[in-house]
C-alpha cells in the first residue's frame, strides 16, 4: 500500500485528505499549521485538516516551522512513498521533499503558471478572471515552479466568491489527484515544464487590498468584494466610517454622479463608482456590528443619507 504523508490546512486541505483515505491510500501523517487564537476572547482553534485528522485517528505534525524542527527529522524517517500538499501554508525544505520516495506533489489551486502563490483562488476571483482550474503538480525548492502532471479549468461565475470557488476547486483538485496519482506511482505520467514567460504570482492578501476606492470601477469594486468574501471581508469608509461589504451587484445604469456618491436610498444602497458606474451593496457589516442586509442598515438611516451627496471616501 502507498505511503502518504499529508500535509494541508483549511477545509479545501480536508475534501482532498477525505478523498485519499476514501481511495485506500495509507496516510501515516498528517501535518497542519498549529492552533491559532480567535477572536476577542483568543479562543484556541485547530486547523479543519487537524479536526479531521483527529477523528480518523491520523497522527497530526504542527510545526510551527517545519525547516530545521525536529517533527522534520520525524517525518523524514518515516521514509514515505509520497509527499502531497494541498493548501499547507509553509515552505517544505528540499531534504524534505527529497524525502520521498516517488514524488512530493501539490494539489494547486489555479492554471498554473499563472497564479503561483499563496492566494490563487483569491486573486482570480478579484481579477474578474472568467475560469481558473487545479494543477496537480511536482513539488521543487522554488515556490509553485515544478512540473506539471495535469491540469482541469473550471468556470468563475459573476455570482461566484472565494468561499464557492475553494468547495468547488476541492472537489475538483481532489478527483484530478486521485485519477493522476496512479500514473504517478506508476511512472506514466508525462510531466510538462512551466512555461516562464507566463508567469504571475497571487501573494498573500496586504491589508490595503481590502479596502475598496473611489477610483474603482463598480465592477472592479464588485469583483473585490466577492474574492474577499468569506475572508476577510471587502471594505469602504462609508460617511467616515468603516463599513465592510460581503455581497453587492453592479447595476446597469451611468450616473452623471462623481465617484462616491449616493445614487439611491430607497429601500436599496447604491453607489456611484469611478466612469458613472453604479454598484448597489447587498449585504454590509458597520463596526462592532453583525452582517445585514442593506435595506436593513438604511433602516433608521435614510433620512440621514441624501442622494446626490458624498457617502463613500478614500479614508
Amino acid at each position: 500500500m502507498t505511503k502518504i504523508i499529508f500535509m494541508g490546512t483549511p477545509q479545501f486541505s480536508v475534501t482532498v485528505l477525505d478523498g485519499l483515505l476514501e481511495a485506500g491510500y495509507d496516510v501515516i501523517a498528517v501535518v497542519t499549521q498549529p492552533d491559532k487564537k480567535v477572536g476577542r476572547k483568543q479562543k484556541i482553534v485547530a486547523t479543519p485538516v487537524k479536526e479531521f485528522a483527529l477523528k480518523h485517528n491520523l497522527p497530526v505534525y504542527q510545526p510551527v516551522k517545519l525547516s530545521g524542527s525536529p517533527e522534520l527529522t520525524e517525518l523524514i524517517e518515516q521514509q514515505t512513498d509520497l509527499i502531497i500538499t494541498a493548501a499547507y501554508g509553509q515552505f517544505l525544505p528540499t531534504s524534505f521533499l527529497n524525502s520521498a520516495r516517488i514524488a512530493a506533489v501539490n494539489v494547486h489551486g489555479s492554471l498554473l503558471p499563472k497564479y503561483r502563490g499563496g492566494a490563487p483562488i483569491q486573486y482570480a476571483v478579484m481579477n474578474g478572471d472568467q475560469e481558473t482550474g487545479i494543477t496537480i503538480m511536482e513539488m521543487v525548492k522554488q515556490m509553485d515552479a515544478g512540473d506539471m502532471y495535469a491540469q482541469q479549468a473550471l468556470r468563475i461565475t459573476d455570482q461566484d466568491t472565494t468561499g464557492t470557488m475553494f468547495t468547488k476547486l476541492a472537489i475538483l483538485g481532489r478527483d484530478l489527484l486521485l485519477e493522476t496519482l496512479p500514473g504517478i506511482i506508476a511512472g506514466t505520467v508525462k510531466k510538462t515544464p512551466q512555461d516562464e514567460a507566463l508567469v504571475t504570482f497571487s501573494p498573500n492578501i496586504r491589508k490595503e487590498e481590502e479596502q475598496l476606492r473611489t477610483k474603482m470601477t463598480a465592477k472592479q469594486a464588485h469583483n473585490v468584494i466577492r474574492g474577499l468574501n468569506p475572508d476577510p471581508g471587502a471594505f469602504m469608509f462609508f460617511n467616515g466610517a468603516r463599513l465592510k461589504v460581503w455581497q453587492s451587484e453592479v447595476v446597469d445604469v451611468v450616473t452623471p454622479y462623481e465617484a462616491g456618491f449616493l445614487v439611491n436610498n430607497k429601500r436599496e444602497l447604491t453607489i456611484s463608482l469611478a466612469n458613472g458606474t453604479v454598484l448597489r451593496l447587498l449585504e454590509v457589516q458597520p463596526v462592532g456590528g453583525k452582517r445585514m442586509k442593506a435595506s436593513d442598515f438604511l433602516n433608521g438611516r435614510a433620512k440621514n443619507l441624501v442622494v446626490g451627496t458624498r457617502v463613500m471616501t478614500d479614508e
